[in-house]
């Protein structure tokens, strides 16, 4: 009896984080289309310019949230279809896992805490009034706000188990590297800032202000783990020791 309750909780658990995947992975390729479309239709300035979308934070953010639940609602079909162990299904939950600590919790939860912070003390230095006409506040909210909620809903739905501490922060701050190299390099060549904060920074201003954004990952790495334990560190205790008991039999 307990097993049979056990594997009907777990098949409960699966088919509702395949449904929860399922409509976020929907959300974000409704919300990057949006963001294509206007990018399509000429109107956003910076979309026109050098490196295109591809230089805004918050579209990579975008595009690696679209990414990640995508890989999720494929390996909860692959787990659905063939139940028990699966090499694939193995693979994808250890690119989850690392996707997830490295880069789209730290990544997204920068966006969200950054734009904001910027936006509340003075909003035309990260989004110039001029955009409301162009970007509609639902979709600004989608990019910058429903990002956090979406990543903590994702964070109680599955345990991801976390690389060690030095690969988790090294990977994130070799990403940050090429990203702040990309942005240095599209004001190289077109001689335009990203973000308009910057172009009102002196030199001494902009290192700071750089160093200070990337320094600032890794506490936001280490909410990761953090919360991580809070929310499954007496479940994960406990399949521990389940585990060790059945070694010993």
């Amino acid at each position: 009896m307990a097993g049979g309750s056990a594997a009907l909780r777990a098949a409960v658990s699966s088919k509702y984080c395949l449904f929860a995947h399922a409509v976020i992975f929907a959300w974000y390729v409704f919300t990057l289309d949006a963001n294509c479309a206007i990018a399509r239709s000429g109107l956003h300035p910076g979309a026109r310019a050098y490196g295109g979308r591809w230089k805004y934070l918050t579209f990579i953010n975008l595009v690696m949230q679209t990414v990640f639940f995508g890989l999720c609602v494929l390996n909860d079909l692959i787990r659905a279809a063939f139940p028990g162990k699966s090499s694939i299904s193995a693979f994808l939950v250890s690119a989850q896992d690392f996707l997830f600590t490295v880069l789209a919790f730290p990544i997204g939860t920068f966006v969200f805490t950054s734009f904001w912070s910027i936006y509340s003390y003075d909003r035309e230095l990260v989004f110039p009034k001029v955009l409301d006409d162009i970007i509609p506040t639902w979709l600004n909210h989608a990019m910058h706000t429903v990002i956090l909620p979406l990543l903590l809903v994702q964070m109680f739905l599955q345990h991801h188990k976390h690389p060690s501490r030095s690969t988790g922060i090294l990977t994130l701050a070799l990403f940050m590297a090429l990203y702040l190299a990309w942005v240095l390099w599209v004001h190289h060549v077109s001689g335009i800032w990203v973000y308009p904060i910057m172009a009102h920074l002196s030199p001494v201003g902009l290192v700071v202000f750089l160093g200070v954004s990337s320094l600032s990952m890794a506490p936001i790495y280490l909410l990761g783990e953090k919360l991580s334990r809070v929310v499954w560190g007496s479940t994960v205790c406990s399949l521990k020791a389940n585990q060790k008991k059945k070694k010993k039999k």
